[in-house]
């Protein structure tokens, strides 16, 4: 079992080619670190949102001891440091796992 994170920001206006780069340069080494998996991360230039997934194995309670001890953590602070605000709003939930059957068709 694993529990998925969906998180979509509206960044600050001007501030979108700064945070998808700091983000290419940062999350996908601090958070696997901390014991979570990026399952995808997908920018919207026209709307300045940005729309990831954050995945970390077991139940919603053990992503948030994880998400604790993320959050705590010098990893996660250096990260951070010196790094100005870039995201207006967050909006930020768990999802459920909807099982798709896609068939495709022959070529």
């Amino acid at each position: 079992m694993k529990t998925i994170q969906l998180r979509r920001y509206t960044l600050v206006d001007g501030e979108y080619d700064a945070f998808l780069a700091w983000f290419d340069g940062t999350m996908p080494t601090v958070r696997p670190a901390a014991g979570f998996a990026i399952e995808f991360a997908y920018g919207l230039r026209e709307t300045n949102e940005f729309v990831w997934a954050v995945s970390a194995e077991g139940d919603r309670e053990r992503f948030a001891e994880l998400e604790q001890a993320y959050l705590a953590s010098d990893a996660r602070a250096a990260a951070f440091d010196g790094v100005p605000q870039r995201i207006a709003v967050y909006n930020i939930s768990f999802v459920d796992d909807v099982a798709v059957d896609a068939e495709v068709a022959p070529a």
